[in-house]
């Protein structure tokens, strides 16, 4: 029993021995595992992974904004278009006949009244913006509806005033991007008759609201902000008769501005900052009208055509500033061609002396640039 008694301590007291330097051994290492944390130069030294590039700041790419260009030169063309309708109304060639006869059947311009007329048209615009630079190209289709109503105050002098309501889709399909513009347009135009020729002028103000959608791979960056423009033009011509036929040389000068607001995108990878921009543009066509009418029982079926050359003398294509967090870059506008051409024909039917109806296309052709529109009206006088 003793003896067992000791071989049992005796157990008891080699395993004490033995435990005691481990338990120090992982101590110490334990402390020295503290220390080295505690100590960040020690530890980011000892690391080489942890030396590491800081990731540089994303930047934004040129054509990320591709749509917001699209929009600009959009309200341009717009304003442009609507001068332009807003003059033909003033010195074109029907319009031009009925007041230098205005009864229809030979009275003398001086012993008439002042009139009255008014007038309802919708149009359809297709439009084709090619590559430029940064810029990978366009389509955009428009949508819009004019009324007006017009006076002639006394032989010779007339006013309008018309209201031009149009919504434009826009396509930039190379850079999945897209918006839409709908635009409201004030407009006054005159003429004063002097003999064969005519002066005419036009105004035009116009206010609206963009909103884009662009894919960012990660969500759709969208956007709402405002556009506006003002134009305007004046225009001198020379009516000449012979028979049923006439020749109307033209000639014209244009100014054109449209400003765009600032803009936050929300929503998709990286969403950007986008700062104003105006573009302007300045221009002067000269052409001519050819028309004849033909006489259909108590009817009048007139049918003209037009060209004119165009030089954009001046073009102010603005650049627009675009942030993505601290990294930004200077994207610049785009434009048309210098010189270009115009050309369209009409067709007018006069139910009776009082009402007409027609139709209308208008081409612009330019390097860089093809817009096709197509205008259906009804015109009342009284």
């Amino acid at each position: 029993m003793c003896c067992t008694l000791q071989l049992s301590g005796t157990r008891q007291t080699i395993g004490l021995d033995r435990v005691r330097p481990m338990a120090m051994t992982i101590a110490l290492v334990f402390s020295c595992v503290i220390v080295m944390s505690a100590t960040p130069g020690s530890a980011q030294t000892s690391t080489p992974a942890a030396r590491r590039t800081p990731t540089p700041s994303p930047t934004p790419d040129p054509t990320s904004t591709n749509f917001d260009q699209s929009a600009g030169n959009s309200t341009l063309d717009l304003g442009s278009g609507f001068l332009e309708r807003l003059g033909n109304q003033a010195s074109g060639g029907v319009n031009r006949a009925s007041r230098s006869n205005p009864g229809g059947g030979g009275a003398s311009e001086s012993t008439e009244d002042p009139r009255y007329r008014t007038w309802f048209e919708g149009y359809g615009i297709s439009v084709r913006t090619d590559a430029q630079g940064d810029f990978v190209g366009d389509k955009r289709t428009t949508f819009g509806g004019v009324a007006g109503f017009g006076a002639r105050l006394a032989p010779g002098v007339n006013l309008g005033f018309s209201v031009d309501q149009s919504h434009t889709d826009i396509d930039v399909p190379l850079a999945l991007q897209s918006a839409t513009l709908d635009l409201t347009q004030i407009g006054f135009n005159g003429s004063v008759d002097k003999g064969p020729w005519t002066w005419a002028f036009a105004v035009v103000h116009g206010f609206g609201k963009v909103n884009s959608s662009r894919d960012t791979g990660f969500g759709l960056a969208t956007a709402g902000y405002h556009a506006m423009v003002d134009g305007a033009l004046t225009e001198i011509s020379y009516y000449w008769t012979k028979d049923q036929m006439r020749v109307v040389p033209k000639g014209a000068l244009e100014y054109v501005r449209a400003t765009s607001a600032s803009f936050q995108e929300a929503g998709g990878l990286d969403p950007l900052n986008v700062g104003s921009t105006a573009i302007s543009r300045a221009r002067v066509m000269i052409g001519a009208e050819i028309g004849h009418y033909f006489i259909f029982g108590q009817k009048i079926l007139d049918l003209s055509a037009y060209g004119k050359f165009v030089d954009n003398f001046y073009q102010n294509l603005g650049s627009v500033q675009v942030s993505l967090g601290t990294q930004s870059i200077i994207v610049p506008g785009i434009g048309e061609s210098r010189y270009g051409m115009d050309a369209g024909a009409s067709a007018s039917l006069s139910l009776t002396n009082t009402a007409r109806l027609y139709i209308n296309y208008d081409g612009k052709f330019r390097n860089e640039l093809t817009s096709h529109q197509g205008t259906v009206g009804f015109e009342y006088r009284w």
